[in-house]
């Protein structure tokens, strides 16, 4: 990743502070009231928009995100596609305000939760962040914490009481696709299971409190070609019950994956479309030239 495209620290306090958590409140909740704590349910289907109005996201004076539109759909796979360092991650992070945590960054324009501006005066940023979750390029299990204690990690930290824990751990842990293979073994280590376990463990963690949106940014570019099919497979199933932003440079994951395909480039976002026009009858040269591969 670029200088100007840093990446996400992944330090085991991130997940729950940045986002790798979820939603207590409906958009309209945060924006009129932040303080409000009524429960919101998940319900198989239940998808959200995301809209994107002239966004602009700059490292100081740089603007690394150069005044996107775009509309991202519920219960949809949008795949991010682009070289390194043309705003890819830049545009994810803005989308749950965690790109304005890096010293001198800023985003403008608006991004729309259910038509809720989340960059809005008042706003709970936090709250914002546990509605919009985050898995990163490297998993990341807190150390500490055992397999049970990492998925109900979320769940404590956002003080959730109205839910059976073990129940909800293992609805994640299913939904996860890894629940047969640690049911047995719950109060080990998380950290001791593989790097394709590992990612799917931090997912198990991510959708634990039931988020709106799902944010991925390269979430299979430390696995091996097995354990990137399962996550995969993974994503193509939560997309039932989630929005979906996968960034990638592969483009054959984003072909299998995504339903809606994006393609950026030196910041501005060229076009997009449904996956396979955008694989086989781009509408722009530029798109052309990167998916078969005439420069990366």
């Amino acid at each position: 990743m670029s200088s100007t495209d840093p990446q996400t620290s992944t330090r085991p306090d991130d997940g729950i502070a940045e986002g790798v958590e979820t939603p207590l409140q409906t958009p309209a909740a945060i924006a009129s009231d932040p303080s409000a704590s009524a429960a919101k349910s998940a319900i198989k289907g239940e998808g959200h928009e995301v809209t994107l109005k002239n966004v602009k996201s700059f490292y100081g004076d740089n603007m690394a995100v150069k005044g996107v539109d775009l509309e991202y759909k519920a219960n949809q796979v949008t795949a991010m596609i682009g070289p390194s360092g043309c705003g890819k991650s830049t545009l994810l992070r803005s989308i749950n305000r965690m790109h304005e945590e890096i010293p001198g960054a800023r985003v403008e324009g608006e991004i729309l939760l259910d038509g809720v501006d989340i960059n809005a005066p008042g706003t709970d940023v936090v709250a914002i962040r546990r509605m919009v979750g985050m898995v990163f390029q490297r998993p990341n299990p807190f150390p500490t914490m055992s397999i049970r204690e990492n998925v109900a990690a979320g769940l404590k930290f956002n003080k959730v009481k109205d839910v059976d824990h073990d129940e909800r751990v293992e609805w994640a842990l299913r939904g996860a696709g890894l629940w047969d293979e640690v049911k047995d073994r719950l109060n080990a280590p998380g950290v001791g299971l593989s790097g394709g376990q590992q990612q799917r463990l931090c997912i198990a963690r991510t959708i634990a409190i039931k988020p709106d949106v799902i944010l991925m940014d390269e979430p299979c570019s430390a696995l091996d070609p097995i354990a990137t099919l399962k996550v995969e497979e993974l994503i193509q199933e939560l997309k039932t019950e989630f929005t979906i932003v996968l960034v990638t440079h592969n483009m054959q994951q984003a072909a299998r994956v995504g339903d809606r395909t994006a393609f950026m480039y030196l910041g501005d976002l060229v076009e997009v479309d449904e996956t396979q026009k955008i694989f086989t009858n781009p509408s722009d040269t530029r798109t052309e030239e990167y998916v078969s591969g005439k420069f990366s």
